[in-house]
């Protein structure tokens, strides 16, 4: 929300906790507070288990003007989890612990890690956050001259005595957090930064990443793309959560405890932990339960719907994510023509040249004339000028790039009517098994994409290339692109050449193919292991997951969008 000035409205009170991460790094106080991001890392979970008696109110407090009465006694109070406020500073706390002595009040800050050998026996992001604690507890009327930090690891209180100076500064830094907070843009991220590798929304941040891209991109010869160094790998290569695929027809998935209990109709219930779940599918006539439906939403893992022959139906995920501003941007950018033709041309160029790269890795005997045409269209579709002079260059590439689709599949010798000779593209329904593999791992890619984008805080359904069409995941679709040839069409041409499916996985019903479960199941693991294999990223340089690909594409849209880089660059190997 703007106010008249063009700038997002702030809420009169910051919370001290927002305070210290804005004294950390202003982009990662942006992060968590404007847009609603969040990750966990083995530190801030740790962080909660190490609060957790904290956490839990207790103890008493009186009101300012009643501690003389407990002085008189010589009683001296803890309470914990006090949530106070104040108006005049602009700031709310829950603090910790508040200790009384006599009329003195002393708030009492936890912390996980070990008290650092620094001359103020803290770090200031500490420091300013329990001074943050003090100002408040002093305009509800009490007195208090210092705070505690408590550092849980090597017990030990390091106390923070409330200077003019340090006064001063947390009056400062809560006033330029104000402002920039309510600003028109993200701040930059901090430079090669120690502070990075240990922040748990690196991932989200990307500082090395965008950083680098803030320069524009430069295209070199046929398929490469200008170098310009290689940046930190401060994100994880993977993921550590799998997703679960629920696909045997009278399956029921439930919830036990902190696990998901899948138990098909026949055969040998399984189990997976929901805290290491990422994902959930289900095919066709499968049940989910509400407590299991409740678990995952609670934990932000979203459930996916498939008819039995692999159509993406839908997902349910939980509240939107709160980066309402980053929506804005989609819609006003796909109402834009020039800029939403932009980002189409780069998803179509990424795409026919990652074809073209597919077909040189296993077609042997590629006609060059193909491959000819291919580039042609990349040049062409570079200089489009309107979206649908680009579309035509990428069915162009596509009818080309599928021609040749046959020269890289091996066949089998089976004898059954079914067999993996590919005469052209055809869907709804896929008429041969080539293609119900294709369509199987076009909406896999889909859904992939769909997860991605909600989770970054993007409309999924509106779209810059492909354009919005009721229930179509357009952005997705948009996204998905560059993604077709190094991962769907891979797995098929793959699964079809080792052997994964046969020709008797399928199975063919008024003129439509598709894959039967046993077929399926095996299709769904060869999916899952394309995903998870590394791959070097053409521009950063470093080692990772396909599946972490597609978030950081995703993100870096955003970053485009925000007007943070340059250009959007798409994803493309050699």
């Amino acid at each position: 929300m703007e106010n008249e000035n063009g700038r997002s409205d702030v809420p009169d009170l910051i919370p001290a906790r927002m305070l210290n991460e804005f004294a950390y790094c202003p982009r990662l106080a942006w992060l968590e507070w404007v847009q609603g991001d969040f990750a966990d890392s083995a530190d801030t979970v740790d962080g909660r288990h190490q609060h957790r008696r904290v956490d839990k109110e207790g103890g008493r407090l009186p009101a300012a003007a009643d501690l003389l009465d407990a002085a008189d006694t010589g009683e001296k109070l803890h309470a914990r989890s006090v949530y106070l406020s104040a108006a005049g500073v602009g700031l709310v706390a829950k603090i910790d612990l508040v200790e009384t002595t006599g009329q003195t009040v002393t708030p009492v800050d936890y912390k996980r890690g070990e008290a650092p050998d620094l001359p103020d026996g803290a770090w200031e992001p500490e420091r300013v956050q329990v001074c943050a604690q003090g100002l408040i507890l002093e305009e509800n009327g009490y007195t208090t001259n210092k705070g505690v930090l408590y550092f849980v690891a090597s017990k030990k209180r390091v106390d923070v005595h409330f200077t003019p100076e340090l006064r001063e500064r947390t009056r400062q830094l809560t006033s330029l957090m104000r402002a920039t907070m309510g600003g028109p843009s993200i701040p930059p991220p901090l430079q090669d930064s120690p502070k990075c590798p240990r922040c748990s929304l690196v991932g989200i941040c990307l500082p090395d990443e965008t950083n680098l891209l803030r320069l524009p991109l430069h295209d070199a010869a046929d398929g490469d793309v200008k170098a310009f160094g290689e940046p930190r790998r401060l994100l994880a290569a993977r993921d550590d959560a799998l997703p679960v695929y629920a696909q045997t027809g009278g399956t029921k998935v439930g919830k036990s405890g902190e696990e998901f209990v899948i138990t098909p109709r026949e055969g040998e219930t399984q189990t997976a932990r929901i805290g290491q779940t990422s994902q959930i599918s289900l095919f066709g006539a499968v049940q989910m339960s509400t407590q299991a439906l409740q678990g995952a939403l609670g934990q932000g893992i979203p459930v996916c719907y498939f008819s039995t022959g692999g159509w993406f139906y839908g997902i349910t995920t939980g509240i939107n994510h709160k980066n309402v501003e980053l929506r804005r941007l989609q819609y006003a950018t796909a109402e834009n023509a020039e800029r939403s033709l932009l980002l189409a041309k780069r998803f179509v160029i990424s795409k026919i040249r990652n074809s073209r790269t597919l077909l040189r890795r296993n077609f042997q005997d590629v006609p060059r004339a193909s491959l000819d045409t291919m580039k042609a269209m990349v040049e062409r579709a570079n200089t489009a000028t309107s979206a649908e002079s680009l579309l035509g260059f990428e069915g162009t590439a596509a009818r080309t790039y599928f021609e040749c689709f046959n020269g890289m599949l091996k066949f089998s010798d089976d004898d059954s009517t079914l067999n993996f000779e590919f005469s052209g593209r055809n869907r709804r329904p896929p008429r041969d098994p080539v293609n119900a593999l294709l369509s199987l791992a076009y909406s896999m890619l889909a859904k992939d994409f769909t997860i991605v984008l909600q989770a970054v805080g993007f409309d999924p359904f509106m779209g810059f290339f492909h354009r919005p069409r009721y229930g179509r995941p357009a952005l997705a679709l948009d996204l998905m692109e560059e993604m077709r040839p190094l991962v769907a069409d891979s797995i098929v041409v793959n699964a079809i050449n080792t052997g994964v499916v046969q020709p008797g996985d399928f199975v063919e019903r008024g003129g439509s193919v598709a894959l039967n479960e046993s077929g399926r199941s095996r299709f769904l693991r060869a999916y899952e292991r394309r995903v998870d294999e590394l791959v070097t990223h053409p521009i950063f340089g470093y080692r990772i997951s396909y599946r972490r690909v597609f978030e950081i594409q995703a993100r870096l849209l955003a970053r485009f969008l925000a007007g943070e880089i340059a250009e959007y660059p798409g994803f493309e190997t050699r």
